[in-house]
């Protein structure tokens, strides 16, 4: 007759607190990793919205290349010279006359805090994302 479930001479099971000190380390690993992969998360981020500052800050220059008698340049003017944000990044302010001005980038979903591409006669500084 087959036995399915049935134990050999001599092999025993798992203990209780085998299995408990086994469930114990798993919690403790999860408990490093969890807040190291948030950290990840939040660099990526940090670095998006960097980028996405200094791709606005490119678009105006080409914006100005294109049309050297511009005054005033915004973040609708921005889009049209062919800035494309990333998703759940806002110019939330660009406020360019000619060579000089800022352009404010940001999203507060991601505890970061903005960035910033200041412009002084046609050179640009960037004040980095942080994480908060």
């Amino acid at each position: 007759m087959l036995k399915i479930f049935s134990k050999k001479e001599g092999e025993k099971g798992f203990t209780l607190i085998e299995l408990m000190i086994v469930i114990a380390i798993i919690g403790i690993l999860a408990a490093i990793a969890i807040p190291q992969f948030i950290q990840y998360r939040k660099r990526g981020y940090v670095s998006t919205l960097n980028t996405d500052c200094k791709n606005a800050y490119t678009a105006s220059v080409a914006y100005t290349v294109d049309n050297p008698g511009a005054t005033n340049i915004s973040s609708a003017t921005l889009t049209g010279a062919g800035y494309s944000p990333t998703n759940g990044v806002a110019v939330t302010t660009a406020s360019l006359t000619g060579n000089s001005g800022s352009i404010t980038c940001a999203n507060t979903n991601w505890g970061v805090t903005n960035a910033v591409v200041n412009i002084n006669s046609g050179v640009m500084s960037l004040t980095p994302s942080r994480i908060q």
